[in-house]
């Protein structure tokens, strides 16, 4: 089944994918306020430039494809490289426990290259060769970020848990 572009699409993708990319773009920035902005953008982007999909899947592929180039346009825009944001409190609409808001802060502080396949295949469910469509990577090329990304988180995990030693130097 084709979905043909229509005044309708852009709402249509809204309505049934709209909150899948907010939290794409979420896991990505890591700040709501950017992350709700990045969404518009997406949706605003379908509605002016409409584009003809194969079926839903090609159309989820496409707005999480889109949704990660706003997200790594934004973090190489000149805003956030030269600020320093505000410590952001959670909007009402988008609740998490404190896990998993520890979670993807630890997700979002590895490099992005890592954190978006983690985020594709654990949080939204992707396989690697799904991913590496979306991505435009090699599935082999996926499956090292995956391992990688990995490794790294727990390497983060344990450094946070690991308690700090505060070295006294003795003069003898």
């Amino acid at each position: 089944m084709v979905i043909i572009a229509t005044e309708n699409t852009s709402l249509y993708a809204f309505r049934k994918y709209g909150d899948m990319v907010l939290r794409t773009a979420y896991s990505c920035c890591g700040c709501y306020a950017e992350a709700e902005d990045i969404a518009q953008e997406v949706f605003l982007y379908l509605h002016t430039k409409p584009v003809d999909f194969d079926d839903d899947e090609h159309m989820k592929a496409w707005l999480l494809r889109v949704a990660v180039n706003k997200c790594k346009n934004y973090k190489r825009s000149f805003r956030t490289s030269h600020t320093q944001p505000l410590e952001e409190e959670n909007a009402g609409t988008y609740s998490m426990d404190t896990t998993d808001i520890e979670v993807r802060e630890l997700i979002s502080s590895i490099p992005q290259k890592y954190s978006e396949v983690i985020y594709l295949y654990y949080y939204e469910g992707y396989q690697i060769k799904e991913i590496g469509k979306i991505l435009g990577k090699n599935p082999s090329t996926v499956n090292s970020l995956l391992q990688r990304g990995r490794e790294k988180l727990k390497l983060e995990l344990t450094e946070e848990k690991a308690p700090k030693k505060q070295g006294i130097m003795r003069r003898t």
